[in-house]
């Protein structure tokens, strides 16, 4: 965090300002709000796109059986793929 900036929780870290705002009311606070201006990316890292059901289960079945995430594992193999692809 950086120092020098005023904060209404005094919290020294990310985690304890989220501690505090778990038990405490913004509203309480309002008075020493000030307002602020940011711009906002709201491009997604994430691409997706539409698979059969049938063979989202069967990837789901997979990635259990080899004790990864289903995405981790699509993501592996199409990645392999596009090496392959591009090496050819």
């Amino acid at each position: 965090m950086k120092s020098g900036k005023s904060s209404i929780s005094q919290a020294q870290s990310y985690k304890a300002i989220g501690e505090f705002w778990d038990i405490h009311d913004l509203g309480d606070f309002w008075e020493q709000t000030v307002p602020v201006e940011f711009d906002v990316d709201l491009r997604s890292e994430v691409t997706y796109y539409p698979l059969d059901s049938s063979l989202s289960e069967r990837i789901r079945r997979i990635a259990a059986h080899r004790g990864v995430a289903p995405d981790t594992l699509v993501n592996l193999w199409v990645q392999e793929n596009l090496l392959k692809e591009e090496a050819a």
